[in-house]
């Protein structure tokens, strides 16, 4: 009768070339530390996360909320304007639109202009929806202000401003 043995090892290796687990805090960043843009995006990932967190009873993402805003403020834009101003790419905001006017927020109406151009208008339903989400929005803002400061966040408002 011949038995086959499987081989283990009698102990584990020391050292398989890499370092021990540590937790992510402890890891350096070297020159990153002293960058804008790392720093910017790193704010960016915690206000998004707070942002869909504190609208997450409306399930409302931040783009849907930029979108319907300026919709709201300027009632018969085109989609080309909104694109634009708020530099989302068309073909994405069309797929955004269409899933904003699968909900009943947004109806878009041809452009007796331009037969080629929709122009666009919140329905009655996604007007109360923007009442609701602006107080959800400014319950968030709350939180950044928490997170940095009033005198910080007004600042941060004022610097980035140049950018809008």
């Amino acid at each position: 009768m011949t038995t086959t043995a499987t081989r283990t090892s009698p102990r584990k290796r020391k050292s398989n070339g890499l370092r021990p687990q540590i937790d992510a805090d402890e890891i350096g960043l070297d020159a990153l530390v002293g960058h804008a843009g790392y720093a910017v995006r790193r704010f960016q990932i915690w206000i998004f996360q707070d942002f869909i967190r504190t609208l997450s009873e409306v399930d409302i993402r931040p783009t849907q909320y930029s979108v319907l805003t300026v919709i709201g403020a300027n009632p018969g834009l085109s989609q080309m304007a909104v694109a634009k101003r708020l530099g989302i790419e068309r073909a994405r905001l069309v797929h955004l639109l269409d899933s904003l006017e699968q909900r009943k927020l947004v109806k878009r109406i041809k452009s007796k202009a331009d037969r080629r151009s929709h122009a666009l208008h919140l329905t009655a339903r996604g007007e109360t929806a923007l009442a609701k989400f602006k107080r959800l929005a400014a319950e968030h803002e709350r939180h950044v202000e928490d997170k940095i400061g009033k005198a910080n966040r007004e600042r941060l408002l004022q610097i980035l401003a140049g950018f809008s």
